[in-house]
């Protein structure tokens, strides 16, 4: 260990040396002031003209990964002037033939239109840690390339391992797999994404069935990119065969509830009892579903909130689906009249007064029926069907309460309140103090 720690700092201290014997020449001298003086000018254009890019980038179409790309080409102003005014200069030093050695500025140049292209084309990754660690690395590789420091860095890398029982990992296998796994990850989600968006087109399969094929084409494209990822480390998988039983257990009992969600959502979705746009009711909650995941349901009511009820309160609890087979729905409205009133007008009238609700659907007729003689009243219950439970449930019987209302204004029926009658067997004697 202690003959990679010495073998280590004299590789350091050489790479100093050499860094210093090289920044002494008069000619490098110029070109670093040169390149300081090309990044100032270029902050101060980008803090003139970055601005203004903005405004006009306001309201831009196109896809949220375009849209990415394109602010990060106008927050990345100062580069891009300072690639252009380096790439003028070393031009111009050419045709002049002074100094006679750029490769300074040439190398600084190439540094800089990579990190400009990377760390533009890495905003195409949703991820912000992904596509940040990918831009990293992807410009330290670029950049040690450039500088022809490669098989130097390499060995420094491998010298530096780090040991863990048998199991022997450098620096060197850690970012080659972290790239790997990055770029892989990032394949991964594009090809499963794309995927996705080609399986819910097909029409011949159902909502549910759509979105189960799409989830296990992209789980399955994340596994297969871990599992190449852990291949690029040179890692023998067989070393983890203990600790990951050990760790399978203790998952096992601590992510209980995750699991019982995740095997939930895929028995709902292999069932198909329930499909994005259907309308349920669950508990208290009634709204129509919007996404189906892998741990949650999201559901939206009426009031325009959204809840994330678990996959397994749709397994264990009773729920309503009000469009699982048909989307055609009954529903009931009591109500009743005085008792001077004729309860065959009534009934007649009650049916005639849901012709002027448009949602009613009209060729299932609605009914009424009178269900008992009530306190103070004699008791119905009108009964109508729609097809759009998704609209609302408390609106609809909102409009046909108002239209009974009219109607039976119209008809002179009235709409009786409770009342008592108190009769006195006992005459009582009022007496005046």
């Amino acid at each position: 260990m202690d003959e990679k720690i010495a073998h280590l700092l004299a590789l350091a201290d050489q790479s100093v040396q050499g860094i210093l014997e090289y920044l002494r020449h008069p000619s490098i001298i110029y070109q670093l002031l040169m390149l300081v003086s090309f990044l100032m000018i270029a902050f101060v254009i980008s803090w003139w003209v970055e601005p203004r890019l903005k405004r006009r980038a306001q309201g831009l179409g196109g896809t949220s990964g375009f849209r990415r790309v394109v602010h990060a080409v106008i927050e990345r102003t100062e580069w891009a002037f300072f690639v252009l005014l380096t790439a003028g200069a070393y031009t111009a030093s050419g045709i002049v033939g002074w100094p006679e050695k750029q490769q300074l500025t040439s190398n600084v140049l190439l540094l800089a239109l990579a990190w400009l292209a990377i760390s533009v084309l890495s905003h195409t990754i949703n991820s912000r840690a992904l596509r940040n660690v990918l831009a990293a690395a992807g410009w330290a590789f670029v950049a040690v390339t450039i500088l022809g420091i490669n098989d130097d860095v390499r060995e420094l890398l491998l010298a530096a391992n780090i040991g863990v029982g048998q199991l022997q990992i450098s620096l060197w296998s850690i970012l080659r797999g972290t790239i790997v796994f990055g770029l892989l990850l990032w394949l991964a989600y594009t090809i499963g994404n794309f995927l996705d968006h080609r399986v819910q087109r097909f029409e011949e399969l159902t909502p549910s069935l759509r979105v189960l094929v799409g989830k296990i084409l992209r789980i399955s494209l994340v596994i297969l990119a871990g599992m190449v990822a852990m291949s690029a480390l040179e890692i023998d998988l067989t070393v983890f065969t203990v600790l990951s039983g050990a760790i399978g257990v203790g998952i096992g009992f601590g992510l209980q509830k995750v699991v019982s969600n995740f095997i939930s959502g895929i028995i709902i979705l292999a069932d198909r009892s329930i499909k994005p746009g259907d309308t349920i009711s669950l508990g208290e909650t009634f709204g129509w579903i919007r996404e189906l995941r892998a741990r949650f349901v999201s559901v939206v009511t009426r009031d325009g909130r959204e809840y994330l009820i678990p996959n397994e309160d749709f397994i264990t609890r009773e729920v309503i689906n009000w469009s699982f087979s048909d989307d055609l729905v009954r529903l009931d409205v009591p109500f009743g009249v005085s008792y001077d009133s004729d309860p065959h007008v009534v009934t007649n009238l009650s049916v005639d007064a849901t012709n002027t609700v448009s949602r009613i659907v009209q060729d299932q007729k609605p009914v009424c029926w009178m269900t008992g003689f009530g306190d103070s009243s004699l008791d119905f219950v009108l009964r109508f069907w729609i097809r759009d439970p998704q609209n609302g449930l408390t609106n609809i019987r909102g409009q046909v309460l108002l239209a009974l209302w009219d109607t039976f204004k119209e008809n002179s029926i009235k709409i009786p309140y409770p009342h008592r009658e108190v009769i006195m067997k006992a005459p009582l004697n009022a007496t005046t103090d």
